[in-house]
């Protein structure tokens, strides 16, 4: 999944890990969410723990604005085509994804 900052998806990411294609569309589109945040998780790090604490503090910096209070909602996605064992010293990316929390479209980019 080679999603940047600033990438905006037609729809949803799926929920299933199984699943790593994503369509993106120009921000001036309608579309569903919207990837703010590219990140490294070690190895050996929780990724829950590492990817909420990222995923954050990377949408204050991309908005502006935190989650709470906000029309919107964060998940993120990690990069199923890493090896997350020991054997594979490379970090795992963790993608960060912003939504309308209503679920409906949105419209231009989030970014500040």
């Amino acid at each position: 999944m080679d999603l940047q900052a600033g990438d905006c998806l037609v729809d949803m990411p799926p929920t299933d890990p199984s699943v790593v294609m994503v369509t993106t569309v120009d921000c001036a589109t309608p579309h569903r969410a919207e990837a703010f945040y590219r990140g490294d998780v070690a190895v050996n790090d929780a990724v829950a723990g590492v990817a909420d604490q990222a995923c954050a503090s990377g949408l204050v910096s991309y908005t502006g604005h935190p989650a709470a209070g906000s029309s919107l909602s964060v998940t993120y996605l990690i990069d199923s085509r890493q090896d997350r064992t020991s054997n594979n010293p490379e970090p795992s990316s963790v993608i960060c994804v912003l939504y309308a929390a209503d679920g409906t479209a949105l419209s231009g980019s989030a970014r500040r």
